[in-house]
């Protein structure tokens, strides 16, 4: 983990490489490394750090004239703390092989002790250095992608590698498997990266490297081949999202600029799918209408956001399909012995695509005979690839680890897949599912609407951004909302917060609270509004301070709660896609007010590439 650049051609290796790195900076990384042919051979130069680091380094050497040909990475920390020596790229001890690496070396310690039988000595904690001597091992000159390839049969686990050989100084090697890597094809010049923004200012024109295929990039030509040694020819893909959607375009941090985003993110999502008639387009072509009729079972199976977001539509979908629905985390769900058969749905949820633990469901579901349909972000993605049906939420570029839009366009779009499938399944009177669909339709303008004032909930925040524990509460769906609220506090404010069913609170939770404890209570699901008021007063009672998210008609709850921020009117389907919004806002304040790398939160990543 976590980001590969490489780049061979004409231009000067350094600069843009640094550059293209500090594009991937919002996946979260430790610390950044790049290496480059120079006439004497190999050279590194890496840091634990920030990016800015590395410039400095770079820029006090004097070893990089003339340099037209290299590779980077920043990494995310899974074996060996981090360091300077743990640091990607590694550097084979026979200074022939350089790696940069993606993934997990399941089998390491096996690698590495058959490689020091062999002589071979290790100087980091990382199972990626192994890929190097592994690969320094299998060569034996002439020919470097035989070594690759035999290195490759003795790998397990997952793994997207850029390779520079010495004795191939005009050429990048790269080969991946279950990690995602881009190619990126230009005039003289080619590029590797792991995800598009990183080489967007040089190329609109890219392909994804399929599993296990072997790319060999030169400045003239990129030839892939499978693992028969057979030529790939893969379709140019033309990027035309415009590379200012992956700058902050005047906001202070990116995560806040797709807060803002999410009205035309959510319209992007439905728009094209809902025709005048009020029908619902989906786009399927393998699964069909007879297929969604056979189904008696759904499993929604995510990790992270993608996961909550599964959560709420288990609550959306049950009601209205009458059928049992589950979320599961898709890290659990291979190993839990899933019953599931050709008349079961698997929908599969993951913003980038390329979540591993999510793929790996994918393919447990498949191999159970299950119908798979994903929700992704990121065309062509592994998950995408992989998938008997793909709807795309299109909600363009998102570059906060912590994920908002993703999230919202996720939601939106299952919730309007269900509408799909009850109308199919005949579970809903007609006029129910057209109401349903024109209160999405509104989706954008109601969430326009609380964007438009957020003063009362930057002053609630104001309030409470020292406090050091928050616990959400909430019933049926407002719990389940309370799930991402509680992390998207968590993973950029870093203060403590957890998220509980109300319900639950006389089992145990309530002797959490005390004088001052600050609990959010979601009282939207109007169904419970009256147990949620009794929640409320048993916390109170304990001196909790309580800030409600509450409909915009409700009189009762504003008479006990500290606070309140109101939700404008809105149906079942809608509600939970308007209340995440001021729950998204209050933990970017709350973040911003303690002065939290709110884009770049500590210990986390973007895309989750490792099980």
């Amino acid at each position: 983990m976590c980001g590969i650049v490489g780049y061979v051609g004409s231009r000067p290796v350094t600069p843009l490489l640094l550059d293209a790195l500090e594009k991937l900076e919002y996946r979260g990384y430790d610390s950044a490394g790049i290496a480059f042919m120079a006439d004497n051979g190999i050279i590194i130069h890496k840091t634990r750090g920030r990016i800015a680091d590395l410039r400095k380094i770079v820029d006090a050497a004097t070893d990089d004239d003339d340099c037209t040909v290299g590779i980077g990475h920043t990494r995310w920390a899974t074996h060996g703390e981090p360091s300077d020596v743990n640091s990607h790229p590694h550097l084979s001890r026979s200074k022939r092989v350089a790696v940069v690496h993606n993934g997990i070396i399941e089998n390491y310690i096996e690698l590495r002790h058959h490689l020091e039988a062999h002589g071979y000595v290790f100087s980091t904690e990382t199972d990626s250095e192994v890929v190097s001597e592994l690969i320094d091992y299998c060569y034996t000159g002439g020919d470097p992608v035989a070594a690759v390839r035999k290195a490759e049969q003795q790998l397990k686990g997952s793994y997207a590698l850029g390779i520079l050989f010495s004795d191939f100084p005009d050429q990048i090697i790269a080969l991946r498997k279950d990690s995602p890597l881009i190619i990126g094809v230009g005039e003289g010049e080619n590029f590797i990266a792991s995800d598009i923004p990183a080489i967007l200012k040089h190329t609109r024109s890219v392909f994804r490297l399929g599993e296990r295929e072997l790319a060999i990039l030169t400045r003239k030509r990129v030839t892939v081949l499978d693992t028969f040694g057979n030529r790939v020819e893969h379709p140019i893909e033309h990027i035309d999202w415009d590379a200012t959607a992956a700058e902050k375009g005047g906001y202070s941090h990116f995560m806040i600029k797709e807060i803002f985003e999410q009205p035309d993110a959510i319209a992007k999502t439905l728009a094209p799918r809902i025709k005048e008639d009020m029908s619902i387009d989906l786009g399927f072509k393998s699964i069909t209408d007879d297929d969604l009729r056979g189904i008696d079972s759904i499993k929604i199976t995510a990790c992270g956001s993608a996961y909550h977001v599964g959560v709420v539509a288990k609550h959306f979908l049950k009601r209205i399909l009458r059928i049992p629905v589950e979320a599961e985390l898709a890290s659990e769900f291979r190993y839990d012995d899933p019953i599931i058969d050709e008349h079961t749905l698997v929908i599969i949820v993951s913003q980038s695509g390329e979540t591993l633990d999510t793929l790996y469901a994918l393919r447990e579901a498949k191999a159970h005979g299950a119908r798979v349909v994903s929700i992704v972000n990121v065309v062509a993605s592994s998950i995408a690839n992989e998938s008997e049906e793909v709807l795309y939420t299109w909600a363009g570029p998102e570059i906060a680890v912590a994920t908002t839009k993703a999230y919202s366009t996720q939601l939106a779009l299952i919730e309007l897949f269900g509408l799909y499938m009850a109308r199919v399944r005949g579970m809903l009177p007609e006029e129910e599912i057209i109401s349903s669909i024109k209160a999405l339709q509104n989706v954008p303008e109601g969430v326009q609407k609380l964007l438009d004032d957020v003063k009362s909930v930057q002053y609630i925040a104001s309030l409470y951004f020292n406090c050091q524990d928050v616990f959400f509460i909430g019933r049926n769906m407002d719990y389940a909302l309370s799930l991402e609220a509680s992390l998207k506090l968590k993973e950029i404010s870093y203060i403590h917060s957890e998220a509980y069913a109300a319900g639950e609170l006389k089992h145990g939770t309530i002797s959490l609270i005390e004088d001052g404890t600050l609990v959010i209570a979601l009282c939207v699901y109007r169904p419970l509004l009256e147990k949620m008021l009794s929640n409320i007063k048993e916390v109170k009672a304990r001196g909790a301070k309580v800030i409600a998210i509450i409909n915009d008609d409700d009189v009762q709850t504003g008479t006990i709660a500290d606070h309140i921020i109101r939700i404008p009117e809105c149906t079942d389907i809608t509600v939970p896609l308007m209340t995440i919004v001021p729950l998204q806002l209050f933990a970017y304040y709350i973040a911003s007010l303690k002065g939290c790398d709110i884009d770049k939160p500590r210990n986390l990543a973007k895309s989750v590439t490792v099980e």
